[in-house]
């Protein structure tokens, strides 16, 4: 049975200046959900189909529910932190 195991973050504070990144990687984050799930034939719908492969998240960052939002926001915060705990360097 698998069993996650990510990376122990809890104790890594991402720098005020890496915050406007996790916003890009978020955006980037559904842009990238959004592509996919097009190729695959998903429509938007006002409410979620799979059987008729329809979705209200397919629409742009900035319309996106901040429910929605905050799942892109906690992978790219979530990858920020990997990378500062692994001794990367982010610079500008």
């Amino acid at each position: 049975m698998y069993t996650p195991n990510p990376a122990n973050t809890e104790n890594v504070t991402i720098p005020d200046e890496l915050i406007e990144l996790t916003e890009k990687i978020a955006e980037n984050v559904h842009d990238v959900w959004a592509q996919g799930r097009i190729k695959e034939g998903w429509t938007y719908g006002e409410k979620r189909n799979d059987l008729k492969k329809e979705t209200p998240c397919l629409v742009p960052y900035d319309e996106l529910p901040d429910s929605e939002k905050e799942y892109d926001r906690n992978t790219a915060m979530e990858t920020v932190k990997l990378i500062l705990s692994l001794g990367y360097k982010i610079e500008k």
